[in-house]
């Protein structure tokens, strides 16, 4: 167990308030995700700064090794920052952002082993640029974006179910939880569609590379950035497997409590968007970024809003 000494209340003092903690998480989430951020503002108050406070430490972790300065991080780094988290779930911050965490961890149930399993995720980028599997994909986009539903989870709680319904009928085997992680899946490999001009020109190919083979495209033209019916097809490929990760995650939407749905459900349709953008672009994500006009994701939110009441 992690012995931590009695902090001076000058330190304390130095921190911003919890107020003013979440106000910077909010601004930081504001600025770097549109489409999530838009969605997270259909929470609860309590709730909406408890995602803001996850999303700035998911941000953070990420910036660690795909950063400005990503190129000097190393398995040390990361070790360092694991510390800070396991101070973080005893009640220690080290400056402002941890603060709002610190406030989100004691206001709810959140377990602290997807935070662990998302640096895990970073130690991947680490030392592999390629996945030869979608198996082995899977794991990391698992351990990148799905801990983030689960981190998320429990914050928005899952509703007890009407037993009493004549309709009742539960599955043995299902959990929520799967399709929580079904959505951190589609999400990541919505983001590795959108950003794979960028990835490669960092030397890096998230495309399984038996999908590639399948498609008898290579390395070297994903490098060249060759848009070619091959190419075309292997997007199809991919967009349809992401769509079918996303129809999996709308199941579990029902199972939270009443006032997440809405939120996820936008979350999901606005992210979703994104594989619509690629296609208008005619699959050119090696030069041109995909993103979702403002007045197309406001038009959602009522059918998000529709789709949160009735299913």
């Amino acid at each position: 167990m992690l012995q931590l000494p009695e902090q001076p209340s000058s330190y304390l003092r130095s921190l911003a308030s919890v107020d003013e903690a979440y106000e910077q998480c909010r601004q930081l989430m504001e600025h770097f995700t549109k489409s999530f951020y838009l969605a997270t503002l259909l929470f609860p108050l309590e709730k909406r700064r408890a995602i803001w406070a996850i999303y700035v430490w998911c941000r953070r972790t990420d910036e660690l090794v795909d950063g400005f300065n990503g190129k000097q991080a190393t398995n040390d780094t990361l070790d360092q920052w694991e510390e800070r988290l396991e101070k973080i779930f005893a009640g220690y911050p080290e400056d402002d952002f941890d603060v709002a965490l610190v406030d989100t961890v004691e206001r709810f149930p959140i377990e602290i082993q997807p935070f662990r399993d998302m640096i895990a995720g970073q130690r991947m980028d680490l030392y592999r640029s390629r996945y030869e599997t979608f198996d082995e994909l899977y794991l990391y986009c698992y351990r990148v974006a799905s801990t983030v539903g689960l981190m998320s989870t429990d914050v928005m709680g899952l509703a007890e179910p009407d037993t009493t319904a004549p309709w009742y009928r539960p599955e043995p085997s299902y959990s929520p939880l799967d399709d929580a992680i079904a959505l951190g899946v589609a999400k990541q490999l919505t983001n590795i569609l959108r950003d794979v001009g960028e990835d490669a020109r960092r030397g890096r190919i998230y495309l399984p590379l038996e999908d590639l083979a399948r498609f008898n495209y290579t390395e070297d033209d994903l490098m060249k950035g060759v848009n070619d019916d091959r190419w075309k097809a292997l997007m199809k490929f991919q967009i349809e497997r992401a769509r079918q990760f996303y129809a999996m995650a709308e199941r579990g939407i029902g199972s939270l409590n009443e006032d997440a749905r809405w939120p996820v459900w936008s979350a999901l349709m606005l992210y979703s968007q994104i594989l619509n953008a690629i296609e208008n672009n005619n699959y050119d994500n090696f030069n041109r970024r995909a993103y979702v006009p403002g007045l197309k994701k406001m038009s959602l939110l009522p059918i998000s809003w529709l789709r949160a009441k009735v299913l």
